[in-house]
């Protein structure tokens, strides 16, 4: 403490510092003089940064509390709907799998039966159906994709036999080359299935259709009404209308990755090309 002059009434009360005190001004009830409360300086910043440190390390402690709590809550929260989940798939992969019988017992049957328009449209259906079924097997499965030597323009011819029927309001223009290329058969068909599906289905009223292979690689190209964001139309359930469930792309994708086939996607004005490239050998 220290005994000051009297200073203006504006000036008491009120804290201050100069270059070794904290202090305040308080008046005398009588006098000229007013009373200095000191408060070394040094000694202020230094309980002030253990508060500090205090403060900052229980924020920590309760922010690592609150966000151990949240894990907790929220793994408990999803734990039911992880499990609906967990069923959910058991249940579509039982389906796939017990779908398979009755398919390929109809598709025996009707090579079986006496061709005609009307078996031809239900053989053309099931075919369909069968695909959408190996859609679906490959998107759930994991199972491990074994490589032999294929014929390409095999691969291809059986699959645009299978969509000219279907489409046969678009121009199909087909140019391969009989080339040979290291890969999973079933997987190149899943792959060249899905692209040719959306070419055809994302087509214009008159469009076209081509297909055509070169040295190690195939390109789909198909008229278009445009694609509002190519960056994404690989990811999953990604889909820009109505139509379709947004996987058949993913999948391709996902074969894609797993053959070591790159790809490339190209929107020229109203044209969209899909390039597959394939590995030397």
């Amino acid at each position: 403490m220290d005994i000051v002059p009297k200073v203006p009434e504006n000036q008491l009360y009120e804290l201050y510092f100069d270059e070794r005190n904290l202090y305040i001004l308080t008046p005398f009830l009588e006098g000229n003089n007013s009373l200095a409360v000191l408060y070394p300086l040094e000694s202020y910043h230094g309980e002030l940064n253990e508060i500090q440190k205090r403060l900052l390390i229980q924020f920590f402690l309760l922010s690592l509390i609150s966000g151990v709590l949240s894990v907790l809550f929220s793994l408990y929260a999803l734990s039911p709907m992880k499990e609906s989940m967990r069923l959910l798939e058991e249940f579509i992969k039982d389906i796939i799998h017990d779908l398979n019988t009755p398919i390929t017992s109809i598709l025996i049957n009707l090579k079986m039966m006496e061709k005609s328009e009307e078996t031809q449209s239900i053989e053309q259906s099931t075919k369909t159906i069968s695909m959408l079924h190996k859609n679906l097997d490959v998107y759930l499965r994991n199972s491990q994709l074994t490589c032999e030597n294929v014929i390409l323009s095999d691969v291809i011819n059986e699959q645009v036999n299978f969509f000219k029927p279907l489409y046969d309001h678009l121009t199909w223009e087909v140019e391969l080359k009989s080339q040979m290329v290291y890969s999973n058969k079933h997987g190149l068909n899943r792959i060249v299935y899905n692209l040719l599906s959306n070419a055809c289905k994302y087509n214009t009223l008159n469009g076209f259709v081509k297909v055509k292979t070169t040295e190690n690689s195939i390109s789909i190209s198909n008229s278009s009404y445009g694609i509002k964001n190519p960056k994404k139309v690989f990811e999953r359930f990604y889909k820009e209308n109505e139509r379709g469930l947004g996987i058949g792309l993913h999948i391709v994708e996902k074969l894609c990755d797993e053959l070591n086939i790159k790809k490339e996607l190209v929107v020229k004005e109203n044209v969209v090309t899909v390039t597959l490239f394939f590995e030397s050998y």
